[in-house]
């Protein structure tokens, strides 16, 4: 048996991300990479995740990068193009951009006897997803951010960003989100 699936006629045949932020100014879609991003930076400010400042002479930036996704439907059309900005935490500096990273999870054991009482009863599960979950959690130490590729601030070009609240790549974003 053969399965031909016809790429002009279906969407799985093109779920292509762009890389970086360059890519997706060339992508055909551009404009909805460009409202994602806009989308994810006015999280960023709802949230109030940083504040513009100087660095001083001796101080150290982590750089960040832009994430993209389409998200299909069941039928495999795309219905969502959502960006992320992440920081590049591999660059963080033990004891100095950051302390500990231990967040807790739960246990599977707890799970399955969680999934158990709710079938035994009849009950229906729930779940749900906190859409800037990360950006909820206050950050202890001082971690500066260079500007987002595409959004430094035309009026303060040489500030970089003071973060206040985790965001998504911190080594202690989860444990912050936690708290």
């Amino acid at each position: 048996m053969c399965l031909y699936i016809d790429t002009e006629e279906h969407e799985l045949g093109d779920l292509r991300e762009p890389a970086n932020y360059k890519a997706t100014l060339l992508d055909p879609k551009s404009k909805k990479w460009l409202n994602a991003m806009n989308v994810e930076m006015q999280s960023m400010k709802d949230n109030e995740v940083w504040i513009l400042i100087e660095l001083s002479p001796n101080g150290k930036t982590i750089g960040s990068k832009w994430l993209f996704k389409k998200k299909t439907d069941m039928d495999g059309n795309i219905h969502i193009y959502k960006a992320l900005l992440v920081v590049k935490g591999y660059t963080q500096t033990p004891g100095i951009d950051y302390e500990e990273t231990f967040s807790p999870v739960a246990d599977i054991r707890a799970i399955r006897i969680l999934i158990a009482i709710a079938a035994y009863y009849d009950y229906e599960i729930w779940q749900i997803d906190v859409k800037t979950a990360f950006l909820n959690g206050y950050l202890n130490e001082e971690v500066y951010m260079d500007q987002p590729e595409g959004f430094v601030n035309p009026n303060y070009p040489n500030c970089v960003c003071k973060l206040k609240r985790s965001i998504y790549g911190l080594k202690q974003a989860s444990r912050q989100w936690n708290k």
